[in-house]
């Protein structure tokens, strides 16, 4: 048991997080997403609605540690009218919302007050587009035939992503891919996260969607691109915010955006990649 907690306690200060509540965690997300489809779409569209909220929360608590003071009710009615119109409207209901909630935004924004009008209406249009625009895919996904599979095919790029690029960087990482960005992400991480994540979304696509295996692989390699994006520019942001976590709601992850970063890159580009598979009988 020493030896356990000697272990853990390595990985800890060489990865800068805590391991074993970060999986609790993990496994809790997995549990509340899987058993809301299961049970019913809807109650996994009010949870991502939930998560979304919290998760401009952080943002503008974030933006005010860095000078940059946003009102955030008309936020809040932003993402729940583009989540909803993406609910009843899918994609149609999710490119004209986005279209309709940012000259709103702005609008109550300069009404507010003209003071750093620029920072702030840049600072809430990146907020909205970020968080509850990119979030839309993640409903699109829930909200099609066989939303199972299709968000498990999500949860497997990301998660696989995120776990290998982690251990690997932790066990053989000594090369930075952004120094300046994320010191603790490595080349050799990301090589480890290309080469599960490849196995992982080619099984999925074989055995779960019943398609070709090479076709999973392929999305494998676009799912770890989208993945670290999403990654790095949330740290990107935290830097330039000088914080080191969004929040601290999730033990061993820090607040719902440092969780659902990756996943928010991936989304469009999975359910992109469905749709093509759709239209041309892939």
């Amino acid at each position: 048991m020493d030896d356990l907690h000697s272990i853990n306690d390595a990985i800890n200060k060489r990865a800068g997080r805590d391991l074993l509540p970060s999986i609790v965690v993990s496994m809790g997300i997995l549990l509340i997403v899987f058993g809301s489809l299961k049970l019913d779409p809807i109650i996994f569209a009010i949870s991502t609605w939930v998560a979304v909220l919290l998760a401009m929360r952080e943002m503008l608590r974030a933006y005010k540690f860095g000078g940059i003071d946003i009102s955030e009710l008309p936020l809040y009615v932003a993402a729940t009218g583009i989540l909803s119109a993406t609910w009843f409207g899918k994609i149609e209901g999710l490119s004209i919302s986005l279209a309709v909630a940012i000259p709103n935004v702005m609008v109550y924004l300069l009404l507010a007050s003209p003071k750093d009008f620029v920072k702030r209406s840049t600072a809430a249009v990146f907020a909205i587009f970020y968080i509850p625009f990119l979030a839309g895919f993640v409903l699109l996904l829930a909200h099609s035939p066989n939303p199972i599979s299709k968000v498990f095919t999500l949860v497997v790029l990301v998660s696989f992503n995120d776990t290998f690029a982690y251990f690997s960087g932790v066990l053989f990482g000594k090369h930075p891919m952004a120094p300046h960005i994320s010191p603790k992400k490595t080349w050799e991480g990301l090589s480890g996260a290309i080469v599960a994540t490849t196995i992982g979304a080619g099984l999925v696509f074989f055995y779960i969607l019943d398609d070709y295996w090479w076709l999973g692989a392929l999305v494998g390699v676009l799912g770890v691109i989208t993945a670290t994006c999403g990654d790095l520019i949330e740290s990107a942001v935290k830097r330039d915010l000088r914080i080191k976590d969004m929040g601290t709601i999730l033990p061993g992850h820090g607040g719902i955006l440092d969780r659902i970063d990756s996943l928010l890159f991936t989304a469009p580009s999975v359910w992109f990649v469905f749709e093509l598979i759709q239209h041309f009988k892939l």
